[in-house]
């Protein structure tokens, strides 16, 4: 008999194609909705592969019934909705989807930033709603980004993608990482600083560092006071990396200016969420990655890693 797969999502009709010719697939088919969790668990009994999403939630419940799994491909870089050890306790491969991702990723940061300093989202409802009677020194006046100075928490591959970004428009970079690179500072002309020191010298401050609980709300309260009244925080990484109830407040008093926000601590986002209701926040549907060729890519590269490990060979983007 074939390997069975599992996929949790609705995917192109090209990718899924590779996976036919060699297994038995099966596809949840609404692609506007998380698969229900009776339907996961009742799915995933007898695969041996698992393709999923960053809305599904691969816990120790799940992994007791999956008795023939051998591989869990997570279409996303951060696999924080998998239990990793103890899937490695089963001896079942998680892998991610890194690389592909990173430029989609870096443009969309930057294009948070500039919508947030610059106040595009405010300003397109402005003269949508025929506000717009004259012009006036100081409207829709923002904030300067060229030649300002930006702070990245974080240097992985989306961090070195943003600099590349910001050296064009000659800000200042600086950045700060629980591992120093020294060799990326000369390289990409940036200089290291500890956490608190960034976030007191930056006009901008991007988080792209992977969540894990040890830094759960490493923005919190505490560092949003450190910032400069004038500064915007902007998140594209993961939304329990900052304390949602902090910065609501720090932002609804004044205590910095601004935010652009495409991921929260819990997705999809209520409709009556605080922060939905601030003018000086930017806020989107957690779509960093959100392009038809880097979807395409991504979802190529979990299948991918199906293929090969249910034919014997190695994972390409292993986690665990």
């Amino acid at each position: 008999m074939k390997p069975k797969v599992y996929i949790t999502r609705k995917l192109p009709e090209g990718v899924v194609t590779k996976l036919s010719e060699r297994f038995e697939v099966n596809m949840y088919e609404d692609e506007n909705s998380v698969v229900p969790r009776d339907i996961l668990l009742k799915e995933v009994k007898d695969v041996d592969g698992l393709i999923c999403l960053l809305t599904d939630k691969i816990d120790q419940e799940l992994l007791e019934q999956a008795k023939n799994l051998k591989i869990i491909a997570n279409i996303a870089v951060g696999y924080n909705n998998i239990d990793v050890n103890a899937a490695a306790q089963k001896g079942i491969v998680v892998t991610n989807t890194p690389g592909v991702l990173t430029e989609a990723t870096a443009d969309l940061t930057f294009a948070l930033l500039m919508a947030t300093a610059r106040r595009l989202p405010e300003a397109s409802s402005y003269l949508r709603r025929g506000e717009w009677g004259t012009w006036s020194l100081m409207q829709m006046t923002g904030q300067e980004i060229y030649g300002s100075t930006i702070g990245i928490i974080g240097l992985g591959r989306i961090a070195e993608a943003l600099v590349k970004r910001a050296k064009g428009f000659n800000m200042r970079v600086i950045y700060y990482n629980r591992t120093r690179k020294t060799d990326k500072e000369a390289e990409l002309g940036i200089e290291y600083c500890e956490l608190n020191s960034l976030l007191q010298q930056s006009d901008f401050v991007s988080i792209l560092i992977p969540y894990s609980p040890e830094v759960h709300h490493l923005i919190g309260e505490k560092e949003l006071l450190l910032m400069k009244k004038d500064a915007i925080l902007i998140n594209t990484a993961r939304g329990g990396l900052v304390d949602e109830v902090a910065l609501y407040e720090a932002l609804a008093k004044g205590q910095i200016w601004g935010a652009g926000l495409d991921v929260f601590e819990e997705e999809p986002v209520p409709s009556d969420h605080p922060l939905l209701t601030l003018p000086n926040v930017v806020t989107l549907p957690h779509i960093g990655s959100s392009t038809v060729k880097t979807r395409m890519k991504m979802a190529s590269l979990a299948v991918d890693n199906i293929v090969n490990v249910l034919e014997g060979k190695s994972p390409l983007t292993p986690v665990n």
